[in-house]
């Protein structure tokens, strides 16, 4: 089976747009979302119907988690003061923006898929099969990809969370991190996502240009931070990594 597969949207619509349109002429079998719908982009409730509209099997990603559930913080690690201002900014921007239906909708997605594919197991999580906001760093230590394979059930484990695609294979188990759909943070501005062989198997990472400006110039006109348009020009390449 070849299976599309993103995660962090973040409420960049054309981005989302871009990625779906690449998904369909590739003619895969499945497509799945590993969440984070929503947060630092004014397109949340655009983002959160499109998945709804195609029926995409969705994981519950921490901010969609926080802005579902009203809570005060979105389970996210910020490194600086000023980081997180604007981080509790985008939070408060988000919660007061999403309809009631979509925070429902929100509130009902899974914190794991589980399925076999081609005589394997596949695990789908956000941050990692232990926690929703875990973060899976490419550079974490052996031992701690050693624990999640004996522990976790699976041949592939596929989530997001860090924004930065990478694969691994630790123990016989594939770990694929897919990036980010909009939100990059590997210095590479173009959305993100994988298609995975679950046959072989095998990842390939696709990017995607999308209309940047849309989306940028949206921001700078709302009340969000004008940063995080830059983060979207920049892929965050020279920013410390608050998620």
């Amino acid at each position: 089976m070849r299976l599309g597969i993103f995660s962090d949207i973040h409420a960049n619509l054309p981005a989302l747009e871009a990625v779906l349109a690449d998904i369909a002429a590739r003619h895969v079998d499945g497509v799945y979302c590993l969440g984070d719908l929503v947060g630092y982009a004014p397109f949340p409730n655009e983002v959160t119907e499109r998945i709804r509209l195609e029926q995409i099997p969705t994981i519950m990603g921490n901010y969609d988690d926080g802005v579902g559930f009203d809570r005060d913080e979105c389970g996210c690690a910020y490194r600086e003061a000023e980081e997180r201002r604007r981080g509790d900014q985008s939070l408060a921007w988000t919660k007061a923006h999403v309809t009631p239906d979509n925070k429902a909708f929100l509130r009902t997605l899974a914190h794991e898929i589980r399925f076999e594919a081609d005589g394997r197991r596949v695990l789908l999580v956000h941050g990692s099969p232990r926690k929703i906001n875990e973060y899976l760093f490419e550079d974490r230590p052996l031992s701690s990809f050693q624990r999640l394979a004996a522990s976790s059930n699976a041949d592939v484990i596929v989530y997001g969370h860090t924004h930065k695609p990478y694969t691994k294979f630790v123990d016989d188990v594939l770990f694929v991190n897919v990036g980010s759909v909009g939100k990059p943070k590997d210095g590479d501005r173009r959305a993100c996502y994988a298609i995975v062989d679950t046959l072989a198997p095998y990842v390939e990472f696709v990017r995607v240009e999308y209309d940047l400006p849309r989306v940028t110039s949206a921001i700078r006109a709302s009340e969000l931070p004008a940063d995080f348009a830059t983060d979207l020009e920049t892929a965050a390449a020279a920013r410390t990594p608050g998620r």
